[in-house]
């Protein structure tokens, strides 16, 4: 597994940078946000420090929960309730505080890695053969993982694409959030609350179709079938031709 590692403290980024690569990870180690987003789409999990030199922890936690949906662990020295809240709430699957022991985060990242990659609560595969779900002109093929707009494919995050196909899987019906959260997140869905509104989110501008993904309020989310984006006139109506301008040089002299 890969990790990526986001953590400006030299010591501490030694220290768990071996003890993951004595447990056969590849580590790529980072202390600055910019770098965090540079790398994050290689990583196959994140440990995250909070305390960055050049954004906050928190910004970048939701930062990378836009992009990225590998399992990620914060590991800070924050330890308010506040802090810790925060932390889930903005889409870390788990808040480990500063001093730990290196026993304990191991069996956390196994922990979050069995809840998150494979995952038993992801939306059931379709059959082998079954037919892409149309809506408007969104086509999901369920089978082959894929999405297009308008003929054209539309690249998805792996989380982005379960949320879109559990509810392509029955478009008839209305999904509580907590439905959502327990199918897609499984006993992490706690955690997971905010990051599920960022995925929906993800889904309609990456589609360009904000109807696709209806909002119940109050309840939670269905498919929905928007229209498709209007075609530009080919031969706009420049309207009337204006009056041609009054010649207004005076007579020859």
């Amino acid at each position: 597994m890969h990790a990526l590692l986001v953590e400006d403290d030299d010591r501490m980024a030694q220290a768990l940078g071996t003890a993951l690569a004595q447990r056969g990870h590849t580590v790529r180690r980072v202390g600055r946000a910019l770098d965090a987003l540079r790398h994050v789409r290689e990583a196959e999990f994140v440990l995250l420090d909070l305390g960055l030199p050049d954004l906050d922890g928190l910004e970048l936690l939701r930062r990378l929960r836009t992009v990225c949906d590998a399992p990620l662990i914060v590991v800070t020295a924050r330890c308010e309730e506040r802090d810790i809240v925060q932390g889930l709430r903005a889409g870390a699957d788990d808040y480990v505080v500063k001093p730990f022991r290196m026993a304990e985060l191991m069996a956390r990242i196994d922990s979050v890695r069995r809840r998150t990659d494979p995952h038993p609560g992801r939306p059931d595969p379709a059959p082998t053969g079954s037919r892409p779900v149309r809506a408007g002109d969104v086509e999901v093929d369920l089978a082959g993982r894929t999405v297009t707009v308008a003929g054209a494919g539309v690249r998805l995050t792996r989380r982005e694409f379960d949320v879109l196909a559990f509810l392509a899987a029955r478009p008839d019906e209305v999904h509580s959030r907590e439905v959502i959260l327990d199918r897609i997140w499984g006993d992490a869905f706690l955690a997971a609350s905010r990051s599920l509104d960022v995925h929906v989110a993800g889904i309609r501008a990456k589609t360009g179709r904000s109807g696709l993904v209806r909002t119940v309020r109050g309840f939670g989310y269905q498919l929905g079938f928007p229209a498709p984006a209007p075609e530009p006139d080919p031969d706009p109506d420049p309207g009337p031709a204006a009056d041609p301008a009054p010649d207004v040089r005076g007579g020859e002299r």
